[in-house]
């Protein structure tokens, strides 16, 4: 199989650039730890995005390393993997199950 594409939702997006934004507005630091997290999040779902806890049948997550969110995805099979949702693990449970 040929290389592995992570393609981020474009809520899911937004909602990265805000997070990194809020961390941003209070130390430079802690958001560039935060995006630095988000990369090591993502390249462990490429590494090994099959065998990561399921959210439910359809989509998988990954939590992101000393930061309060979460990376949901969803593999297609053919080497494209969707990230639906960067949520924060502690508001709005499941709003993102609409989203395809």
């Amino acid at each position: 199989m040929g290389p592995i594409r992570v393609l981020f939702h474009r809520l899911a997006a937004r909602e990265l650039r805000c997070a990194r934004n809020w961390y941003r507005e209070r130390s430079v630091e802690a958001a560039d730890r935060f995006s630095v997290a988000v990369d090591q999040a993502v390249s462990q779902i490429i590494a090994r995005g099959d065998a990561l806890p399921p959210v439910n049948k359809d989509y998988r997550y990954i939590r992101v390393n000393r930061f309060p969110y979460v990376l949901i995805f969803q593999t297609d099979g053919g080497g494209v993997v969707k990230v639906v949702a960067v949520a924060h693990t502690s508001r709005r449970p499941g709003y993102w199950r609409r989203r395809k």
